[in-house]
């Protein structure tokens, strides 16, 4: 095709999607509906996933939850993150589909190579509790480092315990004191542990002594353990 028309077709669907989007955002729903239709039709997976959208709630057009499962199912078959994610919990539930946890593993393994955070989080969490496939904690912790690197709050709050029990100390480290700088008071604990398994006194006993301050009793029991007012 040539190079200048394939340019003017993609700045002719750029416009058409966007020009859908700001009909949604103005509550022009009849005509987010007809524009997103047309893009749909076209093959625009964005636009696919709009129309589930629209259809699954019954905005600018009459609610029809088989055409809302159609078009999500097409967008993700065209390689959209968030509708193969919404897709994946569909069929993880039974909501709106016939449960089938082999398509749920599926679809949220396709999402989550797409970088989408929130399937990269769930599938973590089906790696380490060994949920509809083998358990493996490795390949759990690399996904919800992925997630946590977008700022997924749930991976950020779990990937340090789960580099702690893969005695993987520094980078536990790195995101245990991330979420104690957010006033995450579990942290501090789980900090004056890992130090003291590194055998840094000094730093374990400032966090054990923060954590014993907001009520945890094992972190006194730590102090005890490795008498850290010594140090």
């Amino acid at each position: 095709m040539n190079k200048f028309i394939l340019i003017l077709i993609l700045a002719v669907y750029m416009q058409a999607s966007q020009s859908a989007l700001d009909a949604f955002k103005n509550k022009e729903y009849d005509k987010a509906y007809e524009l997103y239709k047309v893009d749909a039709t076209r093959g625009d997976s964005v636009a696919q996933n709009a129309l589930s959208y629209l259809y699954f709630n019954g905005i600018g057009i009459s609610k029809d939850i088989k055409k809302g499962v159609y078009w999500l199912k097409k967008s993700a078959h065209n390689m959209d993150a968030t509708a193969q994610y919404d897709l994946a919990m569909m069929y993880l539930s039974g909501h709106y589909v016939k449960q089938d946890l082999n398509l749920a593993f599926t679809w949220l393994g396709s999402s989550a190579d797409l970088g989408n955070a929130n399937a990269q989080y769930n599938l973590a969490l089906m790696y380490y509790k060994g949920d509809f496939t083998d358990q493996n904690v490795t390949k759990a912790a690399e996904l919800l480092e992925s997630a946590a690197l977008q700022a997924h709050q749930g991976a950020i709050k779990n990937i340090g315990i789960v580099y702690m029990q893969l005695i993987k100390f520094d980078k536990a480290l790195k995101w245990l004191k991330i979420n104690a700088q957010s006033g995450d008071t579990n942290s501090y604990y789980l900090l004056a542990e890992v130090y003291c398994n590194q055998e840094n006194f000094s730093e374990a006993k400032t966090f054990a002594k923060k954590s014993i301050d907001s009520g945890n009793v094992y972190a006194k029991k730590l102090w005890d353990k490795y008498e850290l007012s010594k140090y």
